[in-house]
Protein backbone atom coordinates (compact mmCIF):
# COMPACT_ATOMS: atom_id res chain seq x y z
CA UNK A 1 0.00 0.00 0.00
CA UNK A 2 1.85 2.93 -1.35
CA UNK A 3 2.61 6.34 -0.03
CA UNK A 4 1.08 9.58 -1.40
CA UNK A 5 -1.13 11.28 1.15
CA UNK A 6 -4.57 12.46 -0.04
CA UNK A 7 -7.07 13.64 2.57
CA UNK A 8 -8.54 10.87 4.72
CA UNK A 9 -11.76 9.40 3.45
CA UNK A 10 -14.79 9.77 5.64
CA UNK A 11 -15.45 6.50 7.49
CA UNK A 12 -18.71 4.81 6.59
CA UNK A 13 -21.65 5.71 8.77
CA UNK A 14 -21.93 3.40 11.76
CA UNK A 15 -24.96 1.57 10.35
CA UNK A 16 -23.42 0.87 6.92
CA UNK A 17 -21.79 -2.46 6.04
CA UNK A 18 -18.24 -2.82 7.31
CA UNK A 19 -15.53 -2.76 4.61
CA UNK A 20 -13.92 -5.89 6.14
CA UNK A 21 -16.65 -8.11 4.68
CA UNK A 22 -18.19 -9.48 7.87
CA UNK A 23 -22.00 -9.30 8.00
CA UNK A 24 -22.04 -6.47 10.56
CA UNK A 25 -22.42 -2.73 10.49
CA UNK A 26 -19.20 -0.69 10.51
CA UNK A 27 -19.94 0.77 13.97
CA UNK A 28 -20.38 -2.68 15.52
CA UNK A 29 -17.49 -4.23 13.61
CA UNK A 30 -14.23 -2.45 12.71
CA UNK A 31 -15.49 1.02 13.57
CA UNK A 32 -15.31 0.21 17.28
CA UNK A 33 -11.63 -0.75 16.91
CA UNK A 34 -10.91 2.41 14.93
CA UNK A 35 -12.54 4.33 17.79
CA UNK A 36 -10.23 2.76 20.39
CA UNK A 37 -11.42 -0.72 21.38
CA UNK A 38 -8.72 -3.41 21.32
CA UNK A 39 -8.98 -6.16 18.72
CA UNK A 40 -9.28 -9.49 20.59
CA UNK A 41 -7.57 -11.63 17.92
CA UNK A 42 -5.02 -11.30 15.14
CA UNK A 43 -7.78 -11.92 12.59
CA UNK A 44 -9.91 -9.12 14.07
CA UNK A 45 -6.89 -6.82 13.88
CA UNK A 46 -6.24 -7.88 10.26
CA UNK A 47 -9.84 -7.14 9.30
CA UNK A 48 -9.82 -3.80 11.11
CA UNK A 49 -6.53 -2.80 9.44
CA UNK A 50 -7.98 -3.70 6.03
CA UNK A 51 -10.99 -1.51 6.85
CA UNK A 52 -8.60 1.25 7.99
CA UNK A 53 -6.86 1.11 4.60
CA UNK A 54 -10.29 1.28 2.93
CA UNK A 55 -11.26 4.42 4.87
CA UNK A 56 -7.67 5.78 4.96
CA UNK A 57 -7.36 5.91 8.73
CA UNK A 58 -3.61 6.51 9.09
CA UNK A 59 -3.75 7.04 12.85
CA UNK A 60 -5.28 3.60 13.45
CA UNK A 61 -2.81 1.89 11.15
CA UNK A 62 0.15 3.47 12.93
CA UNK A 63 -1.32 2.77 16.37
CA UNK A 64 -1.70 -0.93 15.55
CA UNK A 65 1.71 -1.35 13.89
CA UNK A 66 4.43 -2.99 16.02
CA UNK A 67 6.96 -0.31 17.05
CA UNK A 68 9.93 -2.30 15.69
CA UNK A 69 8.55 -2.22 12.12
CA UNK A 70 6.25 0.84 12.14
CA UNK A 71 6.97 3.42 9.42
CA UNK A 72 6.87 7.12 10.26
CA UNK A 73 3.77 7.59 8.07
CA UNK A 74 1.21 5.69 6.08
CA UNK A 75 0.36 7.40 2.85
CA UNK A 76 -2.39 6.23 0.54
CA UNK A 77 -2.22 5.73 -3.21
CA UNK A 78 -4.55 8.05 -5.11
CA UNK A 79 -6.94 6.08 -7.28
CA UNK A 80 -6.84 2.96 -5.04
CA UNK A 81 -10.14 1.52 -3.82
CA UNK A 82 -10.25 -1.64 -1.70
CA UNK A 83 -13.13 -3.86 -2.80
CA UNK A 84 -13.11 -7.02 -0.68
CA UNK A 85 -11.27 -9.17 1.83
CA UNK A 86 -11.09 -12.95 2.04
CA UNK A 87 -9.30 -14.64 4.93
CA UNK A 88 -7.65 -17.84 3.67
CA UNK A 89 -5.86 -19.12 6.79
CA UNK A 90 -5.29 -18.19 10.42
CA UNK A 91 -2.61 -19.65 12.66
CA UNK A 92 -2.41 -18.72 16.34
CA UNK A 93 -3.57 -15.20 17.05
CA UNK A 94 -6.28 -16.13 19.56
CA UNK A 95 -6.78 -14.36 22.90
CA UNK A 96 -4.39 -16.88 24.51
CA UNK A 97 -1.58 -16.59 21.93
CA UNK A 98 1.27 -14.08 21.78
CA UNK A 99 1.72 -14.26 18.01
CA UNK A 100 -0.16 -15.37 14.94
CA UNK A 101 -0.45 -15.20 11.18
CA UNK A 102 -3.32 -14.37 8.86
CA UNK A 103 -3.18 -15.22 5.15
CA UNK A 104 -5.60 -13.22 3.05
CA UNK A 105 -6.60 -11.95 -0.37
CA UNK A 106 -7.62 -8.33 -0.74
CA UNK A 107 -9.32 -7.14 -3.89
CA UNK A 108 -8.90 -3.63 -5.17
CA UNK A 109 -9.31 -1.37 -8.15
CA UNK A 110 -6.51 1.01 -9.01
CA UNK A 111 -7.42 3.75 -11.44
CA UNK A 112 -10.30 1.60 -12.63
CA UNK A 113 -8.29 -1.62 -13.08
CA UNK A 114 -9.02 -4.60 -10.80
CA UNK A 115 -6.27 -6.33 -8.88
CA UNK A 116 -5.58 -8.52 -5.90
CA UNK A 117 -3.08 -8.46 -3.05
CA UNK A 118 -2.24 -11.82 -1.47
CA UNK A 119 -0.29 -11.76 1.74
CA UNK A 120 0.60 -13.68 4.89
CA UNK A 121 0.70 -11.14 7.71
CA UNK A 122 2.43 -11.72 11.03
CA UNK A 123 1.02 -10.33 14.25
CA UNK A 124 2.49 -10.08 17.74
CA UNK A 125 1.29 -8.74 21.03
CA UNK A 126 2.93 -5.56 22.24
CA UNK A 127 2.08 -4.29 25.72
CA UNK A 128 -0.87 -6.69 25.75
CA UNK A 129 -2.43 -5.55 22.45
CA UNK A 130 -2.31 -7.19 19.04
CA UNK A 131 -0.08 -5.39 16.56
CA UNK A 132 0.82 -5.92 12.92
CA UNK A 133 4.47 -6.98 12.65
CA UNK A 134 5.20 -7.59 8.97
CA UNK A 135 4.13 -9.60 5.93
CA UNK A 136 5.26 -11.82 3.13
CA UNK A 137 3.57 -11.58 -0.27
CA UNK A 138 2.16 -14.90 -1.44
CA UNK A 139 1.60 -16.21 -4.95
Amino acid sequence: MKHGSPPRRTPPRAERACPCGLPAAYGECCGRFHAGAAAPTAEALMRSRYAAFAVEDEAYLLRTWHPTTRPPRVEFERGMRWTGLEIEDVSGGSPVHTDGTVTFRAGYTYRGRPGELREKSRFARHQGAWTYLDAVATA
